[in-house]
């Protein structure tokens, strides 16, 4: 049975389940001890309005997926939206929740004002592959990431 599902922008309240749901993301990458980021640099961004966040709830109310993001600038096409985090828990997966959060992002790219939204994801991950190129993503292969921890 499909369960009901409520599609928002996140609320403070919100953001101690969307930790939960990092945590789940990093776990299920392999990656749990990367997550350094406390409830209070969450609380911090929000209130700055820093990030962008989409939750879905279920009909009795529990955080079941989310889509995380921040605005952002390309030189070349102006105002973007970046796709931090994108995930729903496991056992509401194959319901469509994915694509209804993933709808209501780029909406909420166009309420922005945004040209363009832009995320990584890891090239084993075909699930996610599949999904993205099933919604018309521009796959690119040519790039690599680069960061310093400061």
């Amino acid at each position: 049975m499909t369960p009901i599902i409520t599609i928002r922008k996140a609320n403070k309240e919100d953001l101690s389940d969307v930790l939960d749901l990092v945590k789940e993301l990093a776990l299920h990458v392999d990656h749990l001890e990367a997550v350094n980021a406390s409830l209070e640099d969450y609380e911090s961004a929000f209130d700055e309005n820093l990030i962008k966040i989409l939750v879905a709830h279920n009909e009795i109310g529990n955080c079941i997926g989310m889509c995380f993001g921040y605005l952002n600038f390309s030189t070349w096409n102006g105002k973007m939206l970046y796709l931090e985090d994108f995930v729903v828990k496991k056992e509401y997966r194959r319901f469509g929740i994915g694509q209804l959060l993933f709808d209501a992002f780029l909406e909420l790219a166009k309420e922005e004002n945004c040209k363009l939204v832009k995320w990584q994801l890891y090239e084993w991950n075909e699930v996610a592959l599949n999904f993205y190129k099933k919604n018309n993503a521009i796959i690119e292969g040519e790039w690599l990431n680069a960061k310093l921890y400061v």
